[in-house]
């Protein structure tokens, strides 16, 4: 718990016991992309009384202090993941809805040499690959 109260004051947050239990759920779940509501039911698993709308309220101010990214996939709801400060991609599984994070080395030296080669330098980018599996033959 030491870890987290010195990661919110580091951001500038106030260290409540809700704040915690949050970044807490975000940095142990095995889930890496969890959205409010999935936040919400495994707090409820864990017994804690945390609203639904503390948990959307906490969610936004991490976002806003660079603790967590949210990402806004295809069917309009909103995940979130802890800034780990190392950029990847994602592919959506359009079946199950599962997001699988991955880097590669071309990809990312293909998008800067296509940014430079208009004129631009890139700063910052997201891909998402929205993929189902493979048919078996």
């Amino acid at each position: 718990m030491a870890d987290e109260n010195q990661e919110l004051r580091k951001v500038g947050l106030k260290v409540t016991l809700p704040r915690i239990k949050i970044l807490q759920m975000l940095e142990s779940a095995e889930q890496h992309h969890m959205s409010a509501e999935d936040v919400y039911k495994s707090l409820m698993e864990q017994g804690d009384d945390v609203g639904l709308a503390t948990v959307y309220r906490v969610l936004t101010q991490f976002e806003t202090a660079g603790l967590v990214v949210r990402h806004n996939f295809d069917g309009g709801h909103s995940v979130f993941e802890v800034a780990r400060g190392e950029h990847h991609d994602h592919m959506v599984d359009i079946d199950s809805g599962t997001v699988i994070e991955f880097h590669n080395d071309e990809i990312e030296a293909l998008q800067r040499r296509i940014a430079h080669e208009h004129g631009y330098e890139l700063t910052d980018h997201s891909l998402v690959l929205y993929v189902k599996p493979l048919k078996k033959s």
